[in-house]
């Protein structure tokens, strides 16, 4: 088992950069690739961003593309979402995954809690 522990969230302005966590422990070595999902109320969850198990390559959502940035660092177990230039519409729980490579929340063998992330215009 894999548990993932998102932080990071909260009440931002738009333009605000705030930068995601989510903490990877138990059997991490099966973890493979990582991503970020956001669901927003009333929506379904969404894909933003996903990298590989080394962090070698990565992909965006096209919504997020050149204003988010995924990143992963394996000594601490831990991937990254550096958002930037934020919107009013990027507001939304924010979930990692792991255990997948993909842009289809199927994909992934584990979740974590969400963090929610409400950006003020």
């Amino acid at each position: 088992q894999v548990q993932l522990v998102a932080s990071g969230g909260g009440f931002v302005q738009a333009g605000g950069s705030p930068r995601l966590s989510c903490a990877a422990s138990g059997r991490t070595s099966s973890t493979s690739g990582m991503g970020w999902f956001r669901q927003a109320p009333g929506k379904e969850r969404e894909f933003v961003a996903r990298i590989s198990r080394s962090g070698s390559s990565t992909y965006d959502a096209d919504s997020v593309k050149g204003r988010f940035t995924i990143s992963r660092d394996n000594t601490k177990n831990t991937v990254y979402l550096q958002m930037n230039s934020l919107k009013p519409e990027d507001t939304a729980v924010y979930y990692c995954a792991a255990g997948g490579y993909s842009a289809i929340a199927g994909n992934y063998d584990y979740w974590g809690q969400g963090t929610q992330v409400t950006v003020s215009s």
